[in-house]
């Protein structure tokens, strides 16, 4: 699913315009940047959390041609899903695996 289906997605679950939920997309995706740069966690209960995660800095081999690499720290963005979406998607590939 890409943005568009996303957003017509909303549209219709919502009874939104594709014009108000693209607002709404794009306020959420923005808010939870926002938060995320300043070091926030964003819970969606149910759903998941948002958070930002330290890298330290590391040495990695380059598999080609075996020089060995200084990788930066780094700050990453993480996802860590909650319960009903692990629920959700695993109910899924069960129903699948029993077809």
């Amino acid at each position: 699913m890409n943005k568009s289906e996303l957003i017509e997605s909303i549209a219709s679950e919502s009874g939104l315009s594709k014009a108000d939920s693209l607002k709404a997309l794009d306020a959420m995706l923005g808010s939870v940047t926002q938060a995320l740069q300043t070091g926030e966690q964003v819970v969606l209960v149910g759903f998941g959390t948002f958070s930002v995660k330290d890298r330290a800095p590391r040495r990695v081999r380059n598999p080609r041609t075996g020089d060995v690499i200084e990788v930066a720290a780094s700050r990453v963005a993480s996802f860590k899903p909650g319960k009903g979406l692990k629920q959700a998607v695993a109910g899924d590939v069960a129903a699948e695996a029993s077809a």
